[in-house]
């Protein structure tokens, strides 16, 4: 019954496992999201929420940042944005009662997906120190708690100030500019775990670090090339641009150590062939690339490339780009046999690609988390930049490149300054707006937030939005690190494990959520988001709030800021939190790209923001030109007798947020201590299908981490290569173990064994 929540946590006994599918979305993703809808919301919720998803006169979804089209289908969201919408429109409710019947010790017990079964926080909530239960409080007390304790720091370096991509530009802005007023760069933020290595690869070599390319790119290409990604449970909507390029005569090459269900087959739901059940086979070649091994992948093709006459695109090169030579000898001197190993691919199935390579004109390469996550990940994206380059698809129409951001507005979020490394011309701009010195010394990304609060160099850690605790990498070094601090608050929706995981204090502040109605100053507020394409449009929730005590986000950070900061600030921030208008028209004389920006956000669809490379050919790098880079083939070396984890999602999921216990696409129902295991492998390492097993990682420290209790699953996966889902891994993934240069988690390349579980040696056996 809708508003009623679940009574306990449910049990996960032994997961069932069938065979995986072959094919996504169709009737069953409609039946699902509409069970779930109408569980959270009701009948009558569910039919006026959903049918104002990414409409332009409504709100954005909460989930992914796919961008939408000039024409909207009536039902402009896909299975996992349904769950979105329902879990934060629910009708279930978290209140002070709640709290006084559960104290945090047993919050710490319930899993992830029962916490956030519970429903919508409604009042700002305290945690004394020693107390063992969380108590309402005040808006005003909640204020004076958190300003007493950030005025008391020895310097403002002893906060940090966590963003998550789903907070609104406006939100965004302001609670930058109140970090840096503050006196600190230490703004973390999601991106630090995700595309952090895309920008930093991207920023080198074209001098812009977002993707190149538009929508409307996509149907216009030969060739489109995805790579490290799953479409179909983390981007449902990119089946649908997919599934009109494949009409409009491209192909696809999809690059992935597991086969993704959503990019074999696709059944629109919008359309009669794909309720029927035919649907529309997406992929035209599957390489089943090792882990890592992408970045070896595409110097083949390089090296390929320049090896055939009149394949490369000399005049682009020599008008547009630098340090070609010196690639092109690294690329022919990389020896073929050891790159071959590397990817784990036969080659005929490199000839094959190349053949699809060359016989396209125009090529986008899209990629995600299975290229951005590991210790190589820079370089690998610097060949994919480079491999594009060879033949002038960059800022040629229906090329490019695409990384395919997750949260919605992670990439807003950084555009509007949530950034540890600011560029000095964006301090330069806050500086002469605002009339105060911005701090200039880079800040605290999330990996270096951790080891602060973990040395007691951070006391006070605030968190926009998300479950830190809980998407962080070394789970028992993370929480024991967040343990230390003097004070955490989150500003929240719904309970997840970082609120029963805190410091000596902490509070909890209940926001308003995407779908709901902002009224401020006794107007009706709306605010902006920038999805993966580098769209800005407006969003506009239309429910009443989950309560009365709900603050939005904007008006949080504002009275935060005049609190901590007092009357010596000239920031007008209560203007700010009545007017959400003003705050855009700061943001247009700060950000380059939105000057009129009220103006332009009016307009139905919003705009779309300039990307030199993509607009004309220009490179705005150190060298004034694209850069080839020159570097050697990087892989994961696994020793004998392990295997090499990647962390994903179930399709029941989306980042840290369980839907379910299902992953229906992979096979799997009511679990998720899953592993998949290739079946040699499995055989090899002495575990039938259906055992169980510890997962142990080791590091190069000679430290171990152990998650226990893994269901053993034989899964067609590529060779000496392992899965299983996050947050539950997490805790295998070394605090250390980053990317170069981006200092991003590689939670895709974790070097593993398989141990019979420690309280029953018997259980794997057989």
């Amino acid at each position: 019954m809708a508003g009623k929540p679940p009574a306990s946590d449910p049990v996960q006994d032994a997961p069932e496992v069938g065979a995986p599918q072959h094919s996504a979305v169709g009737v069953p993703a409609i039946t699902h999201a509409l069970r779930i809808s109408q569980q959270q919301m009701g009948v009558r919720r569910t039919a006026l929420t959903l049918l104002r998803v990414n409409q332009k006169s409504g709100f954005d979804c909460p989930g992914c940042a796919w961008p939408e089209g000039e024409q909207r289908h009536t039902a402009e969201f896909c299975e996992n944005g349904a769950k979105a919408v329902a879990e934060e429109a629910t009708l279930r409710r978290v209140t002070p009662e709640f709290f006084a019947a559960h104290p945090v010790a047993d919050l710490a017990d319930r899993s992830g997906y029962w916490l956030g079964q519970q429903g919508r926080l409604t009042h700002p909530m305290y945690l004394a120190e020693g107390a063992e239960h969380y108590e309402p409080v005040s808006w005003e007390r909640a204020f004076d708690i958190l300003g007493d304790e950030l005025t008391a720091l020895a310097s403002p370096d002893e906060a940090v100030f966590y963003t998550s991509g789903r907070t609104s530009n406006e939100a965004a802005f302001l609670f930058q500019l109140f970090a840096r007023e503050f006196g600190t760069n230490n703004l973390p933020d999601c991106s630090n775990m995700c595309h952090e290595s895309s920008g930093s690869a991207l920023t080198e070599t074209l001098g812009v670090g977002k993707g190149s390319v538009l929508l409307e790119d996509l149907y216009k290409a030969d060739l489109i090339i995805v790579a490290g990604q799953n479409p179909g449970t983390n981007h449902p909507r990119m089946l649908t641009a997919l599934e009109k390029a494949k009409a409009g005569g491209a192909r696809i090459i999809s690059v992935n150590p597991l086969p993704e269900a959503g990019l074999e087959r696709f059944k629109n739901p919008q359309t009669p062939r794909g309720l029927a059940g035919g649907g529309t086979a997406l992929t035209d070649l599957f390489l089943q690339v090792r882990i890592g091994g992408d970045q070896a992948l595409f110097r083949a093709l390089c090296r390929r490339i320049l090896e055939t006459e009149g394949a490369v695109d000399q005049e682009f090169i020599d008008a547009h780009t630098h340090g070609f030579e010196e690639f092109a000898a690294t690329a022919r001197g990389a020896d073929p046999e050891e790159t071959l190993r590397a990817t784990g691919l036969r080659q005929e199935e490199i000839d094959a690609a190349l053949e699809m390579v060359l016989a396209s004109r125009r090529t986008i390469v899209c990629w995600a988390m299975g290229l951005t996550q590991h210790k190589h990940s820079v370089p690998t994206i610097r060949e994919v930049v480079n491999f594009l380059l060879l033949r002038g698809n960059i800022g040629r129409p229906g090329a490019g490149v695409c990384p395919v951001r997750g949260h919605s507005n992670v990439q807003g979020d950084r555009t509007m300054g949530i950034f540890e490394r600011p560029a000095p011309s964006f301090l330069d701009a806050l500086e002469k707006e605002f009339g105060f010195a911005p701090p200039r010394e880079h800040g605290y990304d999330v990996v270096r937030a951790i080891r602060a609060l973990r040395d007691g160099d951070a006391k006070v850690f605030f968190a926009m939005g998300g479950n830190f605790v809980s998407a962080t990498p070394d789970t028992d070094v993370t929480e024991a690190a967040v343990r230390r601090a003097r004070l955490t608050v989150h500003v929240s929706t719904k309970l997840n494990r970082s609120h029963a995981v805190t410091g000596a204090r902490a509070l909890i502040l209940p926001t308003l959520g995407r779908t709901e109605r902002d009224v401020q100053g006794g107007a009706e507020q709306f605010v902006t988001v920038e999805d993966s394409m580098g769209m800005v449009h407006a969003s506009r929730g239309r429910l009443a709030p989950a309560g009365p005590q709900l603050l939005s986000e904007t008006a949080i950070v504002a009275r935060m800021a005049r609190r901590v900061l007092g009357t010596q600030s000239r920031t007008p921030w209560e203007e700010f939190a009545r007017d959400y208008g003003t705050i855009r028209d700061r943001i247009a004389r700060v950000i380059p790209g939105f000057e009129d920006f009220n103006a332009k956000v009016a307009r139905p669809g919003g705009f779309t923001l300039p990307h030199a490379p993509r607009d004309s050919r220009s490179f705005p790098t150190a060298t004034g030109k694209a850069n080839f880079t020159a570097a050697p083939v990087e892989y994961p070396h696994v020793p004998e007798g392990r295997l090499l984890l990647q962390t994903l999602r179930s399709h029941d999921q989306y980042n840290t947020t369980i839907y379910g216990l299902d992953d229906r696409y992979r096979g799997i129902k009511n679990g998720r201590r899953v592993v998949l295991i290739h079946p040699e492998d499995a055989q090899e390492h002495g575990f039938a299908d259906g055992a169980y097993a510890d997962l142990v990682s080791e590091w190069t420290d000679g430290s171990e981490r152990r998650a226990p209790g893994f269901r053993v699953v034989h899964y067609p996966t590529a060779r000496g290569c392992a899965a299983a889902y996050y947050p539950e891994t997490n805790v295998l993934v070394p605090l250390d173990h980053t990317a170069d240069t981006s200092n991003t988690p590689a939670s895709k390349s974790v070097v593993i064994r398989l141990e019979r579980p420690q309280e029953d040696g018997a259980a794997a056996e057989g």
